[in-house]
């Protein structure tokens, strides 16, 4: 059974940065893509970025240039380091996990974690 945490989020004002870390209990992580998404209150749920296998990564326009994707096959964890944060970027943070390539959609993804709160102050 894969399971997936989330942890990193917490408050921060606009112009600041944090680091989300999701770690995944899955066989042979390294051959998998993994994926962020985000929600806000009263959103739809929307794709952040993904990373491939081999280390390709695609961001949404939303956060190009300003979040980066990063993962440790060694520990079984994918990272997302966000900087010059905005209120907009305000959302439960998700991380996801899948066998396709490029994967942008909710339903390319298998296994979800529980998510963790980024709260962006003006």
């Amino acid at each position: 059974q894969v399971q997936l945490v989330e942890s990193g989020g917490g408050l921060v004002q606009a112009g600041g940065s944090l680091r989300l870390s999701c770690a995944a209990s899955v066989r042979t992580f390294s051959t998998y893509t993994m994926g962020w998404f985000r929600q806000a209150p009263g959103k739809e749920r929307e794709f952040v970025g993904t990373i491939s296998w081999s280390g390709e990564i695609y961001y949404a326009d939303s956060v190009k240039g300003r979040f980066t994707i990063s993962r440790d096959n060694a520990k079984n964890t994918v990272y997302l380091q966000m900087n010059s944060l905005i209120p907009e970027d305000t959302a439960v943070y998700y991380c996801a996990i899948s066998s396709k390539y490029r994967p942008t959609l909710r339903k390319d993804y298998d296994y979800w974690g529980q998510g963790t709160q980024v709260t962006v102050s003006s």
